[in-house]
């Protein structure tokens, strides 16, 4: 009989983590525990939560009287690591220094590939992360931006497109990595991408201020307006980067990122509220468009996934627009917990060979 492998999971989010325990690829449970908010404000830097997090994940797993002894593999969501190729990767020393230091990225997340080694540390198995949010699979071509002194990065959603990239592959019979796709990741960000033959060559940047609106985002915004801003002396820098990164989009336009919220105001007759609603819609059905040229119009399917791709008005706008491109399929909801066992499962059992972490990133600069 083949063996059955038990994979805890653990993603690390702002004030929670969420953990689930699975047998092979079958969820047996998952929570969201929570964290008391004051409590993590104690904290300087986000690896000084290590402690607290650690006993609030055990105190839950006593409770549901499971032992971590029985565990084979762990694995976390990982981040603050130099850019790589998408996969799965043992934790070793260099990649678990990266993330306790948060190298690139300060991000509770970085914690999850320290729990993962901790617990296998003490109870045995083996530590993983799988596609961590710094996975760089960019096409030279699409890094090059209009100042000689930046380039474009990879900052999307990896993790959930890959694995809807999978089921998708699945669904249809083809190999994901057989197939070219434009995913959209529709959330609090929104990210769109370009997956040809399994890797993401191009991707909206959803942290430095690219692509479509989304809920707490500003995406694309006029680079001059943004400088006279900055200049007008009306904010701080860190408002600025707020204002980029939680409180644009919908939230700057309309004071909530809740969606229901919108589409109640919207169904009362506010007119502005539909009108910027549609503008997000039109902006990502516009990114579509564009990342399907990164693949020369040979597009397989548009997958559009994340919270906010459960709502039918906007499956249905974003539809009717790109549909002549290929067909559209939603795979609402995030799959993040599923794709990180899935992805230890996968190398578990042979079928994905894990890769190393070097610490030395895909891609650094230009060659002039």
């Amino acid at each position: 009989m083949d063996k059955v492998y038990t994979i805890f999971v653990i993603n690390p989010g702002s004030t929670s983590t969420k953990i689930g325990l699975f047998r092979n690829e079958t969820e047996v449970f998952s929570v969201n525990v929570t964290h008391d908010a004051a409590e993590l404000k104690k904290f300087a830097q986000i690896s000084d939560q290590f402690d607290y997090r650690r006993d609030t994940i055990l105190a839950e797993m006593a409770r549901r009287g499971l032992a971590m002894a029985s565990v084979d593999v762990f694995v976390g969501r990982g981040g603050g690591l130099v850019g790589l190729e998408g996969g799965t990767y043992p934790v070793n020393d260099i990649l678990l220094e990266h993330a306790r230091v948060g190298f690139t990225v300060k991000h509770p997340a970085t914690l999850g590939s320290q729990l993962a080694h901790a617990f296998a540390t003490q109870y045995g198995g083996r530590a993983f992360v799988v596609n961590p949010p710094d996975v760089d699979e960019m096409d030279e071509v699409a890094r090059v931006c209009g100042f000689a002194d930046l380039a474009r990065e990879s900052r999307g959603h990896p993790l959930n497109q890959k694995e809807v990239g999978i089921r998708h592959g699945k669904r249809v019979g083809t190999p994901y990595e057989d197939l070219n796709l434009v995913i959209a990741h529709i959330g609090g960000g929104v990210s769109v991408t370009a997956h040809r033959k399994g890797r993401m060559v191009d991707t909206v940047d959803v942290i430095n201020g690219d692509g479509p609106m989304a809920p707490t985002r500003c995406g694309a915004v006029p680079a001059s307006g943004v400088v006279k801003l900055c200049f007008s002396g009306k904010f701080t820098e860190r408002e600025m980067y707020d204002r980029i990164t939680k409180n644009g989009g919908l939230v700057d336009h309309l004071g909530t990122s809740d969606v229901l919220e919108i589409l109640e105001r919207i169904g009362k007759g506010d007119a502005y509220a539909k009108l910027v609603y549609d503008a997000m819609i039109y902006q990502i059905a516009k990114y579509i468009g564009a990342y399907a040229t990164v693949l020369s119009g040979e597009v397989d399917a548009i997958l559009l996934t994340g919270g906010i791709a459960r709502e039918n008005y906007l499956v249905g706008e974003i539809r009717s627009r790109v549909n002549y491109i290929a067909p559209v399929h939603a795979y609402p909801g995030e799959f993040e917990m599923e794709a990180l066992a899935s992805g230890a499962y996968r190398v578990m059992t042979g079928q994905e060979q894990a890769k190393t972490y070097t610490g030395v990133p895909v891609w650094s600069h230009f060659s002039r």
